[in-house]
């Protein structure tokens, strides 16, 4: 009896786990230019003497020069430049004379910052930054009837303690210029747009994307780099009119790995159909007489017909000669690579056939006879599978996507999947496997 697991659809609709792979390279001086435009002028402000300190100075801190961002691993390095006005409160005695008033200084600091970068699970980038360093440029100063007045060891106090409005502030814009989700959003929708492999096959490749993997955010030669891997489901499918896809609402949490795989599989597909299987077999058997028992018995194969039960190929033997009739024998189909030929193995006779023969026809049972059917049944799809993966090949090496977005693969390595049975054709299915890139200029120089 004819079975099948499988519809031609479901073949055609086969999914193949792969990742594909996005780099992300952001230039450390496009996020130095963004916080040079957003922190300028005036950073901070105390316009009281009298604070929870006491400390009877007013202040106000401005940046004067651009500021420096250096990169290295998952820290970022910022060299801010500042001015300082300070109006301090003094009170002195000089010869025995009480004077006191406020007097007003200048002077100029460098403040070295560390910011350690992270992404969280939310696409939340989680940026830690602590004052290093810092070196005086000018000394903060106040004369008053030839006295200094010290008032360093007070300035001091007072950066030290108005710090955090300053790491806060560079916090928020490396954030802000570090915003990956919105961008991720833009990849993940892409990748789900159906690309054209073979129009001449009305082949599409379908990417169903699972989950989001990154590596850590790192920075070399002044460029923060990592790589994005969208994993999901592969699939080619065979349509007229271009597969529809809806946009994801919502984009999954992210996972942070050391390593990206680059593992891209594309199935490639080669079809037989049992009528030229049939064909091709018949033609092979053509006049062709096989002996057993030394002569006595001589048998002709005259017509081969094949169908499907389960994952086994089915073969209906027309013979004549010392037995006139048909045999039916089973045996599993599969695809051997070193060959690129759909091959069978554990070909056999059915349980019925074989009851049959050991009462009427056993010395078929002595020749091997099945073992030499099984060597005959081969068919050439190499060239199948090969055009397949040159069509692909091509359609991979420069795709557009659309403005803006490149795909880019090399595929290398042919796998065997299985060979499966469907109604109206043997299916052998490869893996291709390879490297697909997805290149979004918005995510180089966010």
């Amino acid at each position: 009896m004819e079975e099948y697991k499988y519809s031609d659809k479901e073949i055609q609709n086969e999914k193949h786990l792969s990742v594909l792979n996005i780099p992300i390279e952001i230039p450390v001086s496009e996020i130095e230019t963004q916080i040079n435009a957003k922190i300028k002028g005036l950073i901070y402000e105390d316009n009281s003497y009298e604070d929870e300190d006491n400390d009877n100075l007013k202040a106000k801190v401005w940046k004067i020069s651009p500021i420096r961002v250096v990169a290295i691993d998952s820290s970022f390095l910022f060299e801010v430049p500042l001015k300082i006005w300070v109006s301090a409160g003094y009170k002195v005695s000089p010869l025995g004379i009480t004077m006191s008033g406020y007097k007003d200084t200048e002077f100029s600091i460098k403040i070295r910052l560390i910011s350690k970068i992270g992404i969280l699970p939310n696409w939340q980038i989680k940026s830690e930054t602590y004052v290093d360093s810092y070196d005086w440029i000018s000394d903060p100063s106040i004369k008053v009837a030839g006295l200094n007045i010290p008032i360093k060891s007070m300035a001091s106090r007072l950066l030290n303690k108005n710090f955090d409005k300053i790491t806060e502030a560079i916090d928020e814009e490396v954030a802000k210029n570090l915003e990956l989700k919105k961008n991720a959003e833009l990849a993940w929708n892409i990748a789900r747009q159906p690309v054209m492999l073979a129009e001449e096959f009305d082949t599409w490749l379908v990417v169903v994307p699972t989950g989001i993997v990154m590596t850590p955010l790192l920075a070399k030669n002044n460029v923060i780099r990592a790589v994005l891997g969208i994993k999901g489901y592969t699939q080619t499918i065979t349509s007229a009119t271009k597969p529809s896809v809806t946009a994801v609402a919502k984009l999954p949490n992210l996972q942070i790995s050391p390593k990206v795989t680059e593992d891209f599989k594309i199935g490639l597909i080669s079809l037989v159909s049992y009528e030229d299987a049939a064909r091709l077999a018949t033609a092979k058997f053509a006049g062709e007489k096989f002996s057993f028992l030394g002569g006595q018995y001589k048998v002709e194969v005259t017509s081969v017909e094949m169908y499907g039960q389960n994952d086994k190929l089915v073969i209906k033997a027309g013979l004549k000669g010392s037995m006139s009739g048909f045999i039916y024998l089973k045996g599993v189909p599969y695809y051997d690579p070193a060959t690129q030929q759909l091959s069978l193995k554990g070909l056999d006779y059915d349980l019925d056939t074989r009851n049959a023969i050991v009462k009427t026809a056993g010395w078929l049972l002595q020749g091997q006879f099945s073992r030499m059917m099984e060597k005959k049944m081969i068919f050439p799809v190499g060239e199948q599978i090969a055009e397949a993966k040159k069509t692909i090949q091509k359609a991979l090496s420069n795709y557009k996507v659309t403005d803006g977005v490149t795909l880019k693969g090399t595929l290398s390595d042919i796998q065997p999947d299985k060979v499966y049975l469907t109604p109206k054709h043997l299916y052998s299915v490869v893996f291709a496997q390879g490297k697909v890139n997805l290149r979004v200029d918005g995510l180089k120089g966010i």
